[in-house]
């Protein structure tokens, strides 16, 4: 999981969230709005990416199984759904692999509403966007469409070690898990188990799981499909993946999404149609499936 997702949301995702229900946006105070400003065309119109025959996406650098570079090439679960949705808009594909920020709003800024301050463009869709309606009220300049998929926190480990039934969090005061460093599994078991020495930190969930399929730890938590990759990485072994309860786990689910500039509704229309289509005939699964990754529908 990158740092932009779990530092935006690990306040919520690791307290116990009271049952009371709000409507949506309530309470929340749009932004001012700036007075004697001319209007900005930022990216690119839905009618112009149509005449020039290509449309770029934005996603995450190194972040397999979703996506990352091999040979020169993109590939990934969200590339793939990139090609897709091009496709169905009649419109060749292009792919800006880009670095995760410190918190999701910055990535927002710098790739779909304004761009970075040196050198930076917006891209027409940035792919793997968790959604939250929410989260949506306070971000004004960001279309948030598209969802799907749903993601879930998890659990991989060694059949040989677990013989009988996968662990849980609280194995975990006693057996050592891999974690990546700063990600929503490392402040939740922190928060569940206090400063133990049993949580050891990598890079990245793939490095977790290399930690774990090397034996340096008897288990690794973080997002499902990251898991899954990292036991496909290792057909030889006796991993598996599962989803146990987690106690106090606000946001062990989350749904994926893509994020187009507010400025382009249609293009957002477009892109969303393309998405609902291939949830429908099942192409979006096949892609999952073709990933060796479980494919949850998203709520939409």
């Amino acid at each position: 999981m990158h740092a932009s997702w779990a530092t935006s949301f690990a306040a919520l995702a690791c307290i116990v969230v009271p049952a009371v229900a709000f409507a949506r946006c309530e309470g929340y105070v749009p932004q001012p709005r700036p007075q004697n400003t001319f209007a900005q065309d930022v990216g690119r119109s839905f009618d112009r990416i149509l005449e020039e025959g290509w449309i770029e996406f934005a996603v995450y650098e190194d972040f397999p199984p979703w996506s990352y570079q091999e040979k020169g090439e993109p590939r990934g679960i969200d590339v793939d759904i990139g090609r897709l949705i091009a496709a169905e808009l009649g419109v060749a594909a292009r792919f800006r692999l880009v670095p995760a920020g410190e918190a999701l709003e910055a990535d927002l800024l710098n790739y779909v509403w304004k761009g970075s301050a040196i050198g930076g463009h917006v891209s027409d869709v940035m792919l793997h966007v968790p959604y939250d309606s929410e989260y949506s009220c306070r971000i004004e300049q960001v279309t948030f469409t598209g969802q799907y998929a749903t993601e879930a926190i998890a659990i991989a480990y060694d059949r040989n070690d677990y013989p009988e039934r996968g662990p849980t969090p609280a194995f975990f005061r006693f057996d050592p898990v891999s974690v990546e460093n700063d990600s929503i599994s490392d402040f939740y078991l922190t928060s569940l188990l206090g400063p133990v020495d049993k949580i050891r930190r990598y890079r990245s969930t793939a490095l977790a799981m290399e930690g774990l399929a090397a034996g340096e730890t008897k288990a690794a938590m973080g997002p499902r499909a990251q898991l899954q990759a990292g036991i496909t990485a290792h057909v030889a072994s006796d991993l598996v993946v599962h989803e146990p309860p987690l106690v106090g786990f606000a946001r062990g689910k989350w749904t994926l999404g893509v994020g187009v500039n507010f400025q382009h509704k249609d293009l957002a229309y477009a892109v969303d149609d393309a998405i609902a289509m291939a949830l429908d005939n099942g192409q979006m699964a096949a892609i999952f499936k073709n990933w060796g990754v479980t494919f949850e529908p998203p709520a939409r």
